[in-house]
């Protein structure tokens, strides 16, 4: 990463290549995944994954703008139960489907 001088202030320069280990799927992951994993938003676990790397946060504001970013500030995930129950109902119905 480095920062380059533009006409509004500062601009990063993210190595989107560059790799981490994602505690969601157990393996490694580049950034260009994790800014898109959501679809048109990044992982909920973005900012605490590569926030020790570089800024994430500014880069993600700054390449969101104010409406995305609310969009995907909101998002409230599923807790460890629901994500089960949900589990077990498509096994259930894949198992009837057969």
């Amino acid at each position: 990463m480095s920062l380059r001088e533009r006409e509004t202030g500062w601009e990063m320069d993210i190595d989107r290549d560059r790799i981490t280990r994602c505690p969601r799927l157990g393996g490694e992951v580049p950034f260009s995944y994790c800014e898109r994993e959501a679809g048109d938003l990044p992982c909920r676990q973005v900012v605490r994954c590569w926030g020790a790397v570089f800024p994430v946060e500014a880069c993600l504001r700054e390449k969101l703008g104010p409406a995305a970013w609310e969009q995907f500030c909101a998002e409230v995930p599923k807790d460890r139960l629901m994500t089960l129950v949900d589990l077990a109902a498509a096994a259930r119905r894949k198992r009837e489907g057969q």
